[in-house]
Formats: structure tokens, C-alpha cells, sequence
């Protein structure tokens, strides 16, 4: 098996993350990420901009859930293959499977290297009846040994705490309560187990331990004098108090921007909590938000997961310049986080619709709005006969910089529409497309009552180039012949006209949305893309 010498970052591959892990070297990624396909019996329906463009993928593996979980497993031990020994693994999943892969985790990782099992909420209501509404998806954080990276999360206090447990003066919000204690469990030897100003904190089973956030506060060092020196140091600076009902010293510490919990293992947004945080007026864990329908960050990815939510994973698991893996890339939010906090990165997707996707969203965020590095894409007529239809479809309208038809069903010809005029666009991912296929065409132009159109094929009959020919003279119909070999030009820009000059694919117009009545199911958007074959 050849592998590559050196880890190239910062690059998206299209490809199927099996073969391309097998490429990576040994040791050489910091944090993994992954959100795998779900095992939920139905199929998912990958939409693109309100089913502006369609990625079909089934995730009903045939042969029932051990088929599924001998799939990841492969993936799995490529990941833990790659992973440094100070690094940290995050499987997103939902309660379909999360057992089962947990299983197969503590067999490839160890079950003494599971660290939390996350319980992330991923919407805001469902209206299921005869059992409680399932709202989370579940999160399996691993690492691959017991030295690993971690930068301790902490969420701010509730004002509920802080006025509770909390003395507000002229400073801001101090500590002073009895949990403030200047002690540890357990007895000592050496000084730190000595009674000190008479008091022994042996004879309650404990010994002087002084926290580093009392220790912070300070303006200047006290590590050059010993345990009870700097007991009598804070006790002069007013920092710490002996109470006179239990004769026993407490310290005291305000507040900082960086005090309050630890992070627990359940993340969930809380709506209608704003103004309860402290310090804050937004809500309960409203830095991992789930996505509504009108947050700017959408791209049309029904499972798109928030920016927020790789925040915080990122944050905690990985450093400046660590390289952050996520072989199922989806709309790229793993990699864009990444790019934003300074991380290197590699992102892997199977999709070459979901890739040029994320290549525009990466760009938009890299400091010189550079395209990023990708490798994989179809670049021959052989790789693009090879596409599955929906993703042959997708790929000719985006080289069109154009939006897809809102129907994927009963479309009645007409794939997508040209930039800016809307001229209608249909795909045939075949072969000598014939007369037959141009005469349809001419009545799905007309039902637009638009007057030209495109029909995109690999070739073209003689019949059919009569027929434009025909309909150009007869009908006033102007309509385009262009053969895919035309859309691999390098310089197609310069050449064809029917190519506009646009920045981005994520900035095109989106069809207006349909009322989910009108939509049509999944199952008949899968019949109607693989009819298109031929």
C-alpha cells in the first residue's frame, strides 16, 4: 500500500474517504471530526437551496445494521491508523446507532479511552406521538491514549448562582462562601498538613491546598514562599477571611471572564433563557445553537451542523496549527471552523457537488479569498460518465452558474435554468441525444414561454442538430447543443458566451421554495433521478 510521504493540508478530496485514508500517513492528524451518513432506515435527500440541487444518498445499508457498522468499522481503524497519540476523536451520530458504534469504538480505541458520550440537542420541537419527542443527537468522544490534548471548556454561571453565591462591591462579584475553602481532602506531611494561626486542618482529615484562581489574582509572585507564608501574604491582602461562627478561613475571588464551569456533557440550546446567563443576555447554551430555517449559515444541508458546535470541539481538543481531519465533509462546516480558528486541515467528501460547495465556502473565509487546494474532481469525459446522474446533473449546471429545477419529479424536461435569464436547461448523460430528445425539448421551452434553451449531452445525432436547425427557422427557438467535452475547456469562460463571470457558486440565485405539499417524497426524487441514465 503506497502512502504519502508528506501530510498535505489544507486541501479537499473528492473521493471515497476509504481509499483516500489509506493515503494518509501514520500519526499525522491532531482532531478527528466526523458525521457519517445515519443508520435510520430512509433515504436521505441531500438538498441543495430548498431542492435547488438534489445528492441522493441511501443509508439503508441492505443486510440490516451489522452491514452498517462493518462499513465504519473499515473507516474506524484507518482513523484511529491516522490519529497522533495526543489526539482526539469526535463521532457524531444519532440514537439509531450510537450503541452499536460505541461497541466498535471501545474495540478499535479501547474502552479506556472513551471520554464522554455527548448529548447534543439538534432542534427545537417534534411533533412525534406514544413516545417522547426525540430532540438530540449523540456525540462519542474518544481519544487515542490517556496523554492527550485538552483545553478545559467552561460556560458562564447562571445569575440565579451568582446572586445566590456571590457579594456584589465596588470591584464587581465576589466569592464568599463556606465551599471556599482553603483546603484539600486527605492528610499531608510538611507544612501544608501544620496547624497554621492555630488552626490544623489535620483533625478534619485535610491539609492547606491554596487554589491557582486565588493565586491569579494577584499582582504580584508568591511561589518563592512556602505554604504558610502565603497564607499569612493573602490573609494581609484581605483575600481571605476567618469566620467567626466556624473558625475556619475562606478565601475570596471575583469574578473573571474566563471563571465559571466546566463544560458538562449535555449541550443544549435552552430557547427563551436569554438574560439568565450571567455576563450574557443570550441563553442557556446558546453558543451551540442548533440551525433554524432563517440562520445566514444555511446552505440548503438538511443535517448541516452549526459553526458553534465546531467551535467548541475544535477549541477543546486541538491548538494553533493542529491539523483537524473530517473524512465526511458534507457542506464543509469541520473544515471552514478550522480555517477560521488557524487550524490546518483536510477534508474528504464523496460528492463532487458537495466539494465545489465547500471550495466557495472556504474561499470566503481564507485571508486572500484564494480557492483552496482540491484534488479529485472530475476532470475527463470518463470520470464524468462514470458520475452517478444526480451528481452528472449537478455537475453541468454549476459549470452553467445555474440553478437547478425546483422539482426533481415530473420536471417535464427542464433540469435547471441558465444564469440570470432563467433560460431553461436540460441533461442527458448519454450519448448521441437525438432528434426525438430535441422536439420534446422545444415544448418544454415553450411551457416556460421562454424562447432559448440548452440541451447538454456527450454528443449529438445528426437528426438532432436538423432539428435546432428547424426550430430556429420555423419556431424562433434558439437552442444550444452543448457537449460535455465543451464544459471541460479550461478557458470556457472566455469561449462561450452561455458562461457568465460570477464569484461564486453560493452566491447564485435560489428557486423559490415550494409548500412541503408539493414537494415530491423521497422515494420519488431516487425513481426520478435514476431515470435519467440514458
Amino acid at each position: 500500500m503506497v502512502r504519502a510521504q508528506q501530510l498535505e493540508t489544507n486541501t479537499l478530496y473528492c473521493a471515497d474517504n476509504l481509499h483516500q485514508l489509506t493515503m494518509l500517513p501514520d500519526e499525522c492528524v491532531d482532531l478527528i471530526y466526523l458525521d457519517p451518513p445515519f443508520f435510520s432506515s430512509r433515504t436521505y435527500e441531500v438538498i441543495w437551496g430548498d431542492e435547488a440541487e438534489v445528492r441522493s444518498f441511501e443509508d439503508r445499508w441492505e443486510g440490516g445494521m451489522q452491514v452498517y457498522i462493518d462499513w465504519m468499522r473499515n473507516r474506524i481503524r484507518h482513523l484511529h491508523r491516522v490519529l497522533r497519540s495526543s489526539g482526539s476523536i469526535y463521532l457524531h451520530c444519532d440514537p439509531h446507532a450510537s450503541h452499536y458504534l460505541k461497541v466498535m469504538l471501545d474495540e478499535i480505541f479501547g474502552q479506556s479511552h472513551f471520554r464522554n458520550e455527548i448529548v447534543w440537542r439538534r432542534t427545537g420541537a417534534h411533533g412525534k406521538t406514544r413516545r417522547y419527542a426525540p430532540v438530540h443527537d449523540t456525540i462519542l468522544f474518544y481519544t487515542k491514549s490517556n496523554e492527550y490534548l485538552w483545553n478545559s471548556i467552561r460556560r458562564p454561571y447562571m445569575r440565579g448562582h451568582v446572586n445566590e453565591y456571590f457579594i456584589a462591591d465596588e470591584k464587581g462579584w465576589r466569592t464568599n462562601y463556606y465551599g471556599n475553602v482553603l483546603t484539600g481532602s486527605g492528610k499531608r506531611g510538611g507544612l501544608s498538613g501544620q496547624p497554621w494561626r492555630g488552626i490544623d486542618p489535620s483533625s478534619k482529615g485535610r491539609h492547606w491546598a491554596i487554589p491557582r484562581a486565588l493565586l491569579a489574582d494577584l499582582d504580584e509572585d508568591l511561589s518563592n514562599l512556602n505554604q504558610h507564608e502565603k497564607l499569612d501574604r493573602l490573609l494581609e491582602l484581605g483575600l481571605i477571611t476567618i469566620e467567626t461562627d466556624s473558625y475556619w478561613p475562606m478565601y475570596q475571588h471575583y469574578i473573571s471572564p474566563a471563571d465559571g464551569t466546566p463544560a458538562p456533557d449535555i449541550w443544549a440550546y435552552q430557547p427563551y433563557t436569554e438574560g439568565t446567563v450571567f455576563g450574557t443576555e443570550e441563553g442557556v447554551d446558546a453558543d451551540v445553537r442548533w440551525l433554524s430555517t432563517r440562520d445566514k449559515e444555511r446552505l440548503g444541508y438538511p443535517t448541516q451542523k452549526p459553526e458553534a458546535l465546531l467551535r467548541r470541539i475544535i477549541a477543546a481538543s486541538s491548538n494553533s496549527n493542529d491539523v483537524v481531519l473530517d473524512p465526511f465533509c458534507g457542506c464543509g462546516t469541520t473544515v471552514t471552523v478550522a480555517e477560521k480558528m488557524n487550524r490546518r486541515w483536510i477534508g474528504i467528501d464523496i460528492s463532487p457537488t458537495a466539494v465545489n460547495i465547500m471550495a466557495d465556502r472556504l474561499r470566503k473565509v481564507v485571508p486572500d479569498r484564494r480557492r483552496p487546494n482540491v484534488i479529485g474532481l472530475p476532470t475527463t469525459l470518463e470520470d464524468l460518465h462514470n458520475l452517478k446522474p444526480f451528481e452528472f446533473q449537478n455537475w453541468v449546471i454549476q459549470k452553467f452558474w445555474g440553478t437547478h429545477a425546483p422539482r426533481k419529479s415530473g420536471d417535464m424536461g427542464i433540469d435547471g435554468y441558465s444564469f440570470m435569464v432563467q433560460d431553461p436547461i436540460q441533461v442527458k448523460q448519454s450519448e448521441r441525444v437525438g432528434r426525438n430528445i430535441v422536439d420534446n425539448f422545444e415544448t418544454a421551452i415553450d411551457r416556460a414561454e421562454k424562447t432559448k434553451g440548452y440541451i447538454v449531452a456527450f454528443s449529438f445525432t445528426r437528426g438532432a442538430k436538423e432539428e435546432v436547425a428547424r426550430a430556429r427557422w420555423d419556431r424562433h427557438l434558439d437552442i444550444q447543443l452543448v457537449t460535455v467535452k465543451q464544459l471541460l475547456e479550461p478557458d470556457i469562460e472566455q469561449h462561450h458566451p452561455f458562461i457568465p463571470h460570477v464569484a461564486s457558486v453560493t452566491e447564485l440565485p435560489l428557486p423559490p421554495a415550494r409548500p412541503k405539499s408539493a414537494r415530491p417524497s423521497a422515494e420519488e426524487l431516487v425513481l426520478s433521478d435514476r431515470s435519467r441514465v440514458g
